[in-house]
């Protein structure tokens, strides 16, 4: 209210039509808040996605075994690389085993399970525990896959895998293998490369009505065996059946499986020649190489 004295009103002050919020050269105020909470949810979200990244590394961590670790047989070499994906929301269920069995033979696997994610990582541990414990039956990789797809048909609702899985025999330098709509692994021999031919073999999870199939391939010394996901071979811009040539145009190129060649130093080599690992997805490599060391077969 606005009062009278001495008979006269007062003078009022000019009309300001500006925003009261508003001073020369600043922002208002309604935007600055804006601003700012924005910038806190960005920085929070941000934390979140570091904090998820590191439990979900972590956890990989704690379920395979060392991912640059490898392993000195009178009989191979085995090494690996495992480059997981940038993102933590791309983190996957790739993993790798090598292992010895009772009966001296040594099992290898390469698998991947399909989605991103705790929950596929969840997924991974229990495939490859469950098909590592399969292992030590000593039965044929068939139905070692067989017996693995029942377990996904069975106990992980809606899940689907790959996975390609073998037993080298140091006796008589037999991989004896079988996958399940997984890429075949490829062979270097004396400066040539190729992929193997996969015996028949769905992904696990799609049907319990189709066998998977065994294949084998005898190794000689100077060989290298390279299994890996599809991480490694497949990228948004070239299909899976691309990036297997460019692999095995890579795998001679870089000299890789020469005798007395660092397989470490060689795998490495691959990797750069490909254009790294793939920055959208797990990339999973296990190689081993034959030493001419070991038991023969007759």
């Amino acid at each position: 209210m606005v009062g009278v004295v001495g008979g006269t009103r007062p003078a009022l002050p000019p009309a300001d039509d500006r925003d009261p919020d508003m001073t020369p050269g600043a922002a208002p105020v309604g935007t600055l808040v804006v601003q700012d909470i924005g910038g806190r949810r960005w920085a929070e979200r941000r934390e979140r996605a570091v904090e998820e990244r590191r439990v979900t590394l972590a956890l990989r961590e704690a379920i395979l075994p060392e991912p640059g670790a490898s392993i000195d047989l009178p009989y191979a070499r085995i090494a690996v690389r495992y480059v997981p994906a940038g993102r933590a929301s791309s983190l996957g269920g790739d993993w790798y085993d090598a292992a010895p069995l009772p009966d001296g033979r040594m099992f290898l696997a390469v698998g991947d399970v399909s989605g991103h994610g705790l929950p596929a990582i969840a997924e991974m541990a229990q495939l490859r525990h469950a098909l590592l414990g399969l292992s030590m039956t000593g039965a044929c990789p068939g139905r070692l896959l067989t017996w693995l797809n029942t377990l996904v048909l069975t106990r992980l609702d809606d899940t689907t895998a790959t996975a390609v899985c073998g037993h080298f025999d140091p006796a008589t330098r037999l991989f004896t293998w079988a996958q399940a709509g997984h890429p075949a692994p490829i062979l270097v021999r004396r400066g040539g490369a190729r992929q193997l031919g996969a015996p028949r073999g769905v992904v696990l999870g799609a049907t319990s009505s189709l066998p998977y199939g065994v294949a084998d391939v005898r190794l000689e010394p100077g060989d290298l065996l390279l299994m890996f996901t599809d991480g490694l071979v497949e990228r948004r811009s070239r299909d899976i059946g691309a990036g297997v040539s460019l692999i095995v145009e890579a795998a001679v190129a870089t000299g890789l499986g020469t005798a007395g060649a660092d397989l470490d130093a060689g795998l490495d080599r691959l990797l750069e020649a490909i254009g790294g690992p793939n920055p959208e997805d797990d990339t999973c490599l296990l190689a081993v190489a034959v030493t001419g060391e070991g038991p023969r077969h007759p």
